[in-house]
Protein backbone atom coordinates (compact mmCIF):
# COMPACT_ATOMS: atom_id res chain seq x y z
CA UNK A 1 0.00 0.00 0.00
CA UNK A 2 1.16 3.48 -0.97
CA UNK A 3 2.20 5.77 2.04
CA UNK A 4 0.71 9.38 1.89
CA UNK A 5 3.58 10.87 2.88
CA UNK A 6 5.80 9.58 0.04
CA UNK A 7 3.07 8.79 -2.22
CA UNK A 8 0.09 11.33 -2.12
CA UNK A 9 -3.18 10.63 -4.25
CA UNK A 10 -3.13 12.50 -7.29
CA UNK A 11 -5.64 14.51 -9.06
CA UNK A 12 -5.62 11.28 -11.46
CA UNK A 13 -6.45 8.94 -9.16
CA UNK A 14 -8.96 11.33 -7.77
CA UNK A 15 -10.97 11.30 -10.71
CA UNK A 16 -10.46 7.24 -10.86
CA UNK A 17 -11.78 7.36 -7.18
CA UNK A 18 -14.73 9.75 -8.60
CA UNK A 19 -15.30 7.24 -11.70
CA UNK A 20 -15.13 4.11 -9.80
CA UNK A 21 -17.49 5.49 -7.33
CA UNK A 22 -19.91 6.70 -10.28
CA UNK A 23 -19.75 3.04 -11.70
CA UNK A 24 -21.19 1.62 -8.40
CA UNK A 25 -18.59 0.60 -6.63
CA UNK A 26 -17.78 -0.14 -3.15
CA UNK A 27 -14.93 1.15 -1.06
CA UNK A 28 -13.17 -1.97 -0.43
CA UNK A 29 -13.44 -2.81 -4.41
CA UNK A 30 -12.23 0.67 -5.13
CA UNK A 31 -9.23 0.71 -2.66
CA UNK A 32 -8.21 -2.35 -4.29
CA UNK A 33 -8.30 -1.54 -7.38
CA UNK A 34 -6.15 1.62 -6.68
CA UNK A 35 -4.12 0.00 -4.76
CA UNK A 36 -5.06 2.55 -1.80
CA UNK A 37 -5.83 1.68 2.10
CA UNK A 38 -9.65 1.74 2.82
CA UNK A 39 -9.12 4.91 4.89
CA UNK A 40 -7.08 6.91 1.79
CA UNK A 41 -10.46 5.74 -0.21
CA UNK A 42 -12.96 6.90 2.35
CA UNK A 43 -11.11 10.19 3.47
CA UNK A 44 -10.51 11.42 -0.51
CA UNK A 45 -14.09 10.01 -0.96
CA UNK A 46 -15.72 12.10 1.93
CA UNK A 47 -14.00 15.19 0.81
CA UNK A 48 -15.44 14.72 -2.65
CA UNK A 49 -18.88 14.40 -0.88
CA UNK A 50 -19.27 11.16 -2.26
CA UNK A 51 -20.48 8.45 0.26
CA UNK A 52 -21.08 4.28 -0.63
CA UNK A 53 -23.90 2.62 -0.82
CA UNK A 54 -23.84 0.15 2.80
CA UNK A 55 -26.88 -1.85 1.71
CA UNK A 56 -24.53 -4.65 1.19
CA UNK A 57 -22.68 -4.66 4.58
CA UNK A 58 -26.17 -3.93 6.35
CA UNK A 59 -27.25 -7.19 4.31
CA UNK A 60 -24.02 -9.01 5.08
CA UNK A 61 -24.32 -8.44 8.77
CA UNK A 62 -28.25 -8.86 9.11
CA UNK A 63 -27.09 -12.53 8.00
CA UNK A 64 -24.34 -13.40 10.47
CA UNK A 65 -25.63 -12.23 12.90
CA UNK A 66 -28.95 -14.90 12.22
CA UNK A 67 -25.77 -16.93 11.55
CA UNK A 68 -24.59 -16.75 14.64
CA UNK A 69 -28.19 -17.09 16.47
CA UNK A 70 -28.60 -19.97 14.82
CA UNK A 71 -25.05 -21.19 16.06
CA UNK A 72 -26.13 -20.19 19.89
CA UNK A 73 -29.39 -21.70 19.38
CA UNK A 74 -27.84 -25.42 18.80
CA UNK A 75 -24.81 -24.58 21.21
CA UNK A 76 -28.07 -24.25 23.73
CA UNK A 77 -29.58 -26.89 22.34
CA UNK A 78 -26.59 -29.40 23.23
CA UNK A 79 -26.06 -27.87 26.76
CA UNK A 80 -29.36 -28.77 27.69
CA UNK A 81 -28.97 -32.64 25.99
CA UNK A 82 -25.44 -32.44 28.37
CA UNK A 83 -27.75 -31.42 30.87
CA UNK A 84 -30.19 -33.90 30.82
CA UNK A 85 -27.51 -36.95 30.70
CA UNK A 86 -25.59 -35.08 33.44
CA UNK A 87 -28.72 -35.43 36.03
CA UNK A 88 -29.69 -38.33 34.44
CA UNK A 89 -26.61 -40.18 36.11
CA UNK A 90 -27.05 -39.01 39.35
CA UNK A 91 -29.92 -41.90 39.97
CA UNK A 92 -28.03 -44.89 37.31
CA UNK A 93 -25.89 -47.50 38.85
CA UNK A 94 -22.55 -46.65 39.10
CA UNK A 95 -18.62 -47.95 40.09
CA UNK A 96 -16.85 -46.74 43.15
CA UNK A 97 -13.59 -47.15 42.92
CA UNK A 98 -10.41 -46.53 45.12
CA UNK A 99 -6.18 -46.99 45.26
CA UNK A 100 -4.64 -47.68 48.32
CA UNK A 101 -2.56 -50.00 50.41
CA UNK A 102 1.28 -50.65 50.66
CA UNK A 103 0.57 -52.00 47.12
CA UNK A 104 -1.52 -48.71 45.90
CA UNK A 105 -3.70 -51.15 44.39
CA UNK A 106 -6.87 -50.27 42.39
CA UNK A 107 -10.29 -51.69 43.65
CA UNK A 108 -13.61 -50.75 42.47
CA UNK A 109 -17.77 -52.10 43.04
CA UNK A 110 -20.54 -51.37 41.59
CA UNK A 111 -23.03 -49.38 43.24
CA UNK A 112 -26.42 -48.92 42.72
CA UNK A 113 -26.27 -44.58 42.37
CA UNK A 114 -23.17 -42.86 42.90
CA UNK A 115 -22.23 -41.28 46.20
CA UNK A 116 -23.57 -38.04 46.94
CA UNK A 117 -20.29 -36.06 46.83
CA UNK A 118 -20.81 -37.60 43.09
CA UNK A 119 -24.40 -36.76 42.87
CA UNK A 120 -23.62 -33.15 43.65
CA UNK A 121 -21.01 -32.50 40.88
CA UNK A 122 -23.30 -34.20 38.52
CA UNK A 123 -25.85 -31.78 39.45
CA UNK A 124 -23.58 -28.81 39.42
CA UNK A 125 -22.50 -29.75 36.12
CA UNK A 126 -25.99 -30.13 34.92
CA UNK A 127 -26.74 -26.82 36.37
CA UNK A 128 -24.12 -25.24 34.96
CA UNK A 129 -25.12 -26.74 31.56
CA UNK A 130 -28.68 -25.64 31.71
CA UNK A 131 -27.75 -21.82 32.78
CA UNK A 132 -25.61 -21.60 29.81
CA UNK A 133 -28.28 -22.74 27.62
CA UNK A 134 -30.49 -20.05 29.34
CA UNK A 135 -27.27 -17.45 28.59
CA UNK A 136 -27.27 -18.30 24.40
CA UNK A 137 -30.85 -18.00 24.41
CA UNK A 138 -32.68 -16.04 26.78
CA UNK A 139 -36.17 -17.04 26.92
CA UNK A 140 -38.31 -14.50 24.89
CA UNK A 141 -40.95 -14.41 28.14
CA UNK A 142 -40.92 -15.79 30.92
CA UNK A 143 -42.82 -19.19 29.86
CA UNK A 144 -41.68 -20.92 33.28
CA UNK A 145 -38.41 -20.36 33.47
CA UNK A 146 -38.89 -19.07 36.57
CA UNK A 147 -40.75 -22.28 38.17
CA UNK A 148 -38.07 -24.77 36.33
CA UNK A 149 -34.94 -22.44 38.10
CA UNK A 150 -37.10 -23.03 41.06
CA UNK A 151 -37.32 -26.96 40.56
CA UNK A 152 -33.49 -26.92 40.02
CA UNK A 153 -32.90 -25.02 43.12
CA UNK A 154 -35.69 -27.46 44.98
CA UNK A 155 -33.16 -30.77 43.27
CA UNK A 156 -30.14 -28.86 44.51
CA UNK A 157 -31.44 -28.55 47.71
CA UNK A 158 -32.19 -32.02 47.83
CA UNK A 159 -29.08 -33.32 46.86
CA UNK A 160 -27.51 -31.52 49.63
CA UNK A 161 -29.88 -32.73 52.44
CA UNK A 162 -28.62 -36.47 50.59
CA UNK A 163 -25.47 -35.70 50.71
CA UNK A 164 -25.56 -34.29 54.16
CA UNK A 165 -27.16 -37.19 55.46
CA UNK A 166 -24.94 -39.53 53.87
CA UNK A 167 -21.85 -38.30 55.78
CA UNK A 168 -23.50 -37.97 59.12
CA UNK A 169 -24.68 -41.87 58.10
CA UNK A 170 -20.81 -42.66 57.36
CA UNK A 171 -19.55 -40.29 60.84
CA UNK A 172 -21.62 -42.38 62.94
CA UNK A 173 -19.97 -45.43 61.40
CA UNK A 174 -23.42 -46.75 60.18
CA UNK A 175 -22.61 -47.27 56.31
CA UNK A 176 -19.13 -48.14 54.84
CA UNK A 177 -18.52 -45.20 52.60
CA UNK A 178 -17.50 -44.61 48.98
CA UNK A 179 -14.35 -46.85 49.42
CA UNK A 180 -15.03 -50.73 48.15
Amino acid sequence: MANQTTNPVTEEELETLRRLHAEGHGRNEIARRMNRGLRTISVHAARMNLSFDRTATEEATRARKADLEEKRTILADALVDDALRLSAQVWEPSVVYSFGGKENTYNERPVDEPPASDKRQLMTAATAAAAQSLRLVPPTDDGGAEQARSMVGQLMSGLADVYRGQRAQEAAGEGDGDAP
